[in-house]
């Protein structure tokens, strides 16, 4: 599936959460980094206003659909896609590192919220040891010095997979930086990931997430936050749900 933004090609490129976590355990295995995105709606939006963004996501190894739109346009475009949202991969990529033996290190929200994920993250996965856990202050730029410092903390940590909750652009950001200066590390973009298993953020249930409401549900949580973020998302899926229509009927 790819989407075409100023003369840019994105692509999802890992088709289902069993591809992903078979190219993260090769690489880990193989002691080789990457940097991962989960495209959403909103990321599309923000794609096309930044060029920075869009030179982050360039730098991205693997990305995959996070959020049922992108999966529905994969559809339309006939290049199925299963649902990868980034909050669902962290326990399942945490377990892969245990397995193969990495250490995970843990970047973003707020050191409460970070130590009570980490204490989580152990108590589900026997043999998960955490290097790191890292809260960048409040205005924290991801190309800035202490980016810098971060990824320095994070080089000197022994991590070779870490998760990254900063939001987008900054987490993409960063992961891009952290490709090129840290080439054995992965890095995993996975926005309120931490949050939730920290219970600082409550996710929708279960069964709201089932019928493709969840937006609907954080709108009501926050909608003076949230409400103009997805009338944006939405005023963007004519134009991609077209394209991704011709694609399929091309034959492209």
């Amino acid at each position: 599936m790819e989407f075409r933004i100023s003369n840019q090609v994105i692509r999802v490129n890992v088709p289902d959460a069993n591809a992903l976590l078979a190219e993260v355990r090769a690489r880990l295995r193989q002691g080789a980094g990457f940097a991962l995105a989960t495209i959403n709606l909103d990321h599309l939006v923000k794609l096309r206003r930044s060029a920075i963004f869009r030179a982050a996501y360039d730098a991205q190894d693997l990305v995959v659909a996070d959020g049922h739109p992108i999966v529905w346009l994969g559809w339309l475009a006939g290049r199925p896609l299963g649902l990868v949202p980034g909050s669902d991969m962290v326990l399942p990529l945490a377990e892969v590192a245990a397995e193969q033996g990495v250490k995970v290190a843990l970047v973003g929200s707020t050191e409460a919220s970070l130590a009570a994920a980490g204490a989580e993250m152990q108590r589900l996965i026997p043999g998960l040891e955490i290097t790191a856990q890292i809260a960048p202050p409040m205005g924290f730029d991801p190309e800035g010095p202490a980016a810098d410092a971060v990824l320095a903390e994070l080089d000197q940590s022994d991590a070779g997979l870490v998760f990254l909750a900063l939001g987008a652009p900054k987490q993409e950001i960063l992961a891009a930086r952290g490709r090129t200066t840290l080439p054995r590390v992965g890095f995993a973009s996975i926005g309120a990931g931490l949050d939730f298993l920290s219970g600082t953020q409550t996710r929708a249930p279960a069964w709201v997430r089932a019928i493709a409401m969840e937006w609907a549900w954080r709108m009501l949580q926050n909608p003076r936050r949230l409400g103009w973020r997805y009338a944006k998302c939405f005023a963007i899926l004519p134009v991609h749900g077209l394209r991704a229509l011709g694609t399929r009927l091309s034959g492209r």
